[in-house]
C-alpha cells in the first residue's frame, strides 16, 4: 500500500476526512519547511482532480495558498515534480512559490496568498450569460501567442530517454499502461473492470461498451473506445512522442493553474508539477486545450450543476450502434478560447515542426488521442463512481471523448474536425 504523505492526505481528503487531511497536511508542513500551521482551509471546487488545495494561516499571521499534487504509483514512475525555474527561465509568466519540496511522495507548493482569482473560477462566471468576455479572451490571446513563441524559441529534437524523463508523461501514457503491452493503470480500472455505465435512456456492461461503434447526433465515429484507447497507449508513448522534437512547457496548463490579473488583463501560470524542457511538442498544449475549451460547461468539473432538461440521452440500434443525442453544444466564451489555439498556438507550433521536418505522418491522431485521454483518464467517468459523476455527465462526458478520438465518417462534420483543419500546415 502507498504510505506516502500525498497519498495519504488525498485518500483521506478523497474520503471526505477533512481532520485527518490537516492533521496530514500540518504535520508535512511542519517537517518540510519548519513552519507549524494554525488553521487549515481545505479547498473543495471540482478542478482538483488528483491534488488537493487551500489556504493556510501560521500562529505569526503568515497566509499562503498550498496545493500538491499525487499520481498512483508516483514514487517510483517519477523524477522529479515543480520545475517552476524552468518556466521563469524560458520567459512564461509564472508565480513562484515561497516554500517547494520535490520529495517524491511528499511534493506540495506554499505561495503567498492572492486575492485574485483563477481563470477557470473567473471563466466559469461567464459560462453562460451575456457578460463581457472581451477582457479575457484578449488576455488568453496574449497568452497564446507568448507561449507559441516560446514553443519555437525552446524546440530541440529529444532522444527517447530524454522524453521519457519527463513526469509529463505520468499524465498520459502511466494511465494508460503499465507494461506498454496491454491496457492497465487507469484505463483498464475505468473501462475493463467488470462495471456498468448508466446513462440517460440505457445501461450497457463495460465490456460491451469499450467495443460499440458510436453515432453522436446523426453522425457516424470510426473506432471504438477501445480502438483509441489502444490507438493511444501507442502513439502516447515516450518512444513515439520523441519523434516530435521537445519544447519547455508546463504540460498542465489548464485554467485552474492559471491566475487571473485584473488590473493589469493578464494571465500569470502557478503550479507546475508537470514543467519541463523536454516535453514533447505535438502534446505540450493538448491538456490546456481540451480542459479550458471542451470540459466546459460543467459536465467534466461539476456534473451535478448540468440542466435536468439537458437533450442527451442513448440508445442501442439492432445492429449494436450506441447512438447518442448529444446536448452539450460549445459557448462563446470557449470557442473564442478555441480559435485562439488554433490561430495563435497551434497552427504557427505545426508549421515550425513541419518546417524542421519533427512534424509526424500521425500527428492528427496522436493530437486526437491526447484530447481523447484528458476525461477519460483524469477521473471515472462512470456515474456512481469515484468521479461523482451523473448518467448526464457520464454520457456527456464519454460523447464529447469519442468525437475527440475518433474520426466521423465522412470527414469534417464536428467541431473537433474542424479545429484540426484549420491547424493542418498542409491546409
Amino acid at each position: 500500500m502507498n504510505d506516502s504523505a500525498s497519498a495519504q492526505a488525498l485518500q483521506a481528503f478523497r474520503a471526505k476526512d477533512v481532520a485527518r487531511t490537516c492533521i496530514i497536511l500540518s504535520g508535512l508542513i511542519r517537517e518540510e519547511f519548519g513552519l507549524q500551521v494554525s488553521n487549515i482551509t481545505l479547498g473543495n471546487d471540482g478542478y482538483s482532480l488528483n491534488s488537493v488545495n487551500g489556504f493556510l494561516t501560521t500562529p505569526t499571521g503568515e497566509e499562503y495558498f498550498f496545493k500538491f499534487h499525487h499520481e498512483e504509483n508516483e514514487e517510483i514512475t517519477l523524477q522529479e515534480f515543480y520545475r517552476g525555474e524552468v518556466l521563469r527561465d524560458a520567459g512564461y509568466p509564472i508565480d513562484m512559490p515561497v516554500y517547494v519540496s520535490r520529495a517524491i511522495g511528499r511534493q506540495i507548493l506554499l505561495y503567498t496568498r492572492r486575492s485574485t482569482p483563477r481563470l477557470a473560477d473567473l471563466c466559469r462566471t461567464y459560462d453562460g450569460t451575456d457578460a463581457d468576455i472581451g477582457p479575457v479572451v484578449a488576455a488568453q490571446r496574449e497568452l497564446d501567442a507568448l507561449t507559441a513563441r516560446i514553443y519555437r524559441e525552446t524546440f530541440h529534437p529529444i532522444s527517447e530517454a530524454e522524453c521519457a524523463a519527463e513526469p509529463f508523461h505520468q499524465l498520459f501514457h502511466h494511465r494508460l499502461t503499465t507494461d506498454d503491452r496491454q491496457l492497465g493503470a487507469r484505463a483498464a480500472r475505468f473501462f475493463a473492470s467488470g462495471r456498468t455505465f448508466a446513462f440517460p435512456g440505457v445501461s450497457i456492461a463495460d465490456h460491451a461498451l469499450l467495443d460499440m461503434k458510436w453515432r453522436i447526433n446523426g453522425v457516424m465515429h470510426a473506432d471504438t473506445l477501445r480502438t483509441v484507447l489502444e490507438r493511444s497507449m501507442r502513439l502516447l508513448s515516450p518512444r513515439m512522442l520523441a519523434r516530435s522534437g521537445g519544447v519547455t512547457a508546463h504540460g498542465d496548463a489548464h485554467n485552474a493553474n492559471v491566475w487571473w490579473e485584473g488590473a493589469g488583463r493578464s494571465l500569470t501560470f502557478f503550479d507546475p508539477a508537470f514543467a519541463g524542457q523536454n516535453i514533447p511538442a505535438i502534446m505540450a498544449e493538448v491538456k490546456a486545450t481540451f480542459h479550458n475549451i471542451f470540459a466546459h460547461a460543467d459536465w467534466l468539473y461539476h456534473p451535478h450543476d448540468l440542466p435536468a432538461d439537458m437533450a442527451t440521452h442513448a440508445s442501442v440500434t439492432p445492429d449494436g450502434i450506441l447512438d447518442v443525442t448529444l446536448g452539450w453544444e460549445m459557448n462563446d466564451l470557449r470557442r473564442a478560447f478555441l480559435d485562439s489555439k488554433a490561430v495563435l498556438l497551434w497552427r504557427p507550433l505545426l508549421e515550425h515542426m513541419r518546417a524542421t521536418g519533427h512534424l509526424p505522418a500521425d500527428w492528427r491522431a496522436t493530437i486526437r488521442c491526447g484530447l481523447f485521454c484528458c476525461p477519460t483518464l483524469v477521473m471515472d467517468l462512470c456515474a456512481d463512481g469515484a468521479g461523482g459523476h451523473t448518467p448526464l455527465s457520464s454520457l456527456t462526458g464519454l460523447a464529447v471523448a469519442v468525437m475527440c478520438g475518433s474520426e466521423p465518417v465522412p470527414p469534417g462534420q464536428d467541431v473537433v474536425s474542424r479545429f484540426l483543419d484549420a491547424i493542418d500546415p498542409g491546409n
